[in-house]
């Protein structure tokens, strides 16, 4: 074993015992049925494996506005904004649904692409919550090697000072992680393709 493979194959170790470590500390609403969980440090370590997976789950409109990691493989959204979207008083927001397109899209995208019910899948939304509904489903699906990102694109919010409420605590673009506002063609939602 060369040296670089030594290096990646300690990352994922690394990486593999963190998720199980960090399963102690997560939320409730973050915990998915496989418990496979990763900071997105750890999620951009283990990318330098090329048999990793990475899905971007959110919606079109945050891939949009707020841009995407560089290496994501592909935006499949879990959560759509559904075209007469409620207000939400307790979220202090809009609401989404579920995509009900994802089972069948995440199919085709896996058989297309060789990918098997033992492949490393990353998944990640704004925060982790999402990514751990999507976990599960695919988890439902057969799929068992599938983590979800805890801290997500955007990160956790500030409990405190002049942040808080705002994402900043910590996340792919809080952790300074390579992103792009914009999105390749082989990124792009396979419904959006001309």
């Amino acid at each position: 074993m060369n040296l670089v493979n030594l290096l990646a194959a300690s990352a994922a170790a690394c990486s593999i015992l963190a998720s199980t470590a960090l399963g102690a500390d997560i939320p409730k609403k973050k915990q998915s049925k496989a418990g496979l969980y990763v900071t997105a440090s750890e999620a951009n370590n283990m990318l330098q494996d090329d048999a990793v997976i990475f899905i971007d789950i959110r919606s079109r409109a945050e891939v949009a506005f707020l841009g995407m990691l560089v290496e994501a493989d592909i935006n499949i959204p879990y959560m759509i904004m559904p075209m007469l979207a409620e207000y939400d008083d307790e979220k202090q927001g809009y609401s989404l649904e579920v995509n009900p397109d994802f089972p069948n899209v995440f199919s085709d995208y896996a058989e297309e692409n060789n990918i098997t019910t033992t492949s490393k899948i990353i998944l990640m939304c704004r925060s982790g919550s999402r990514s751990a509904r999507a976990a599960d489903l695919l988890f439902d699906m057969g799929y068992t090697n599938v983590y979800s990102v805890v801290d997500g694109y955007e990160g956790d919010k500030s409990k405190d000072g002049s942040s808080k409420g705002q994402r900043t605590v910590n996340g792919w673009k809080n952790d300074g992680l390579q992103w792009s506002y914009s999105i390749r063609p082989d990124q792009v939602y396979p419904d959006d393709r001309s």
